[in-house]
């Protein structure tokens, strides 16, 4: 097998997200540390690797993937068989629907309200407050009926929609008002393989 490769920031959600996937695949990942105060991110050879400037920047062999999201999806088809991501038609489209919220509720939530609290973003921090507790709270909802988000089992779902909850203190967000979403974090914390990150 060819040589998985991760750019990497310690602190970044969607980076640990790709770290996390591998770890609980059991495959040996070369993690390539990125000066991000520097900008090395948007410099050459990163810049040349994803235009977009941004990380993860992930590559298997001769494959260079960016958007963790997309990562999760390579490697769960990959390396993770049908567990990890269903090829049946309803099964996919309710894991990928939650993909979606992790690019976009997720992101624009809990995700915004770190990057305000913890790395000074000049962002509307209330607005990202008010999307966490919102999509937060959705999750809720979801968690009383069943112990995963997706196919009743753990799934890319799970690993792409799990960091940024989890983190959410970091952006002044108490996940104590969510005991299903806490329950659900520590069945992730369980799974074999699983490892953590700085204020995991």
């Amino acid at each position: 097998m060819t040589a998985l490769k991760l750019h990497d920031l310690e602190l970044s959600g969607n980076c640990y997200k790709v770290r996390l996937f591998c770890s609980l695949l059991g495959l040996k990942l070369d993690v390539a540390p990125v000066d991000f105060l520097a900008g090395a991110h948007k410099k050459s050879p990163l810049i040349e690797k994803n235009p977009f400037g941004e990380i993860p920047v992930f590559e298997d062999g001769g494959v260079v993937l960016r958007d963790s999201q997309a990562i999760l999806v390579y490697l769960a088809r990959k390396y993770g068989g049908e567990s990890w991501l269903p090829t049946d038609a309803a099964g996919m489209a309710e894991v990928v629907s939650w993909l979606m919220v992790a690019e976009n509720e997720i992101a624009r939530g809990p995700n915004d309200a770190r990057l305000h609290d913890k790395f000074g973003f000049k962002l509307d921090v209330e607005a990202a407050r008010e999307k966490a507790k919102r999509i937060i709270g959705l999750m809720e909802a979801h968690l009383a009926k069943r112990d995963w988000l997706a196919a009743g089992r753990p799934t890319i779902a799970d690993i792409a929609c799990m960091p940024y909850v989890a983190l959410s203190h970091e952006g002044g967000i108490s996940l104590q008002p969510y005991p299903r979403v806490r329950a659900w974090i520590d069945r992730i914390k369980a799974l074999p393989g699983f490892v953590t990150m700085p204020a995991l």
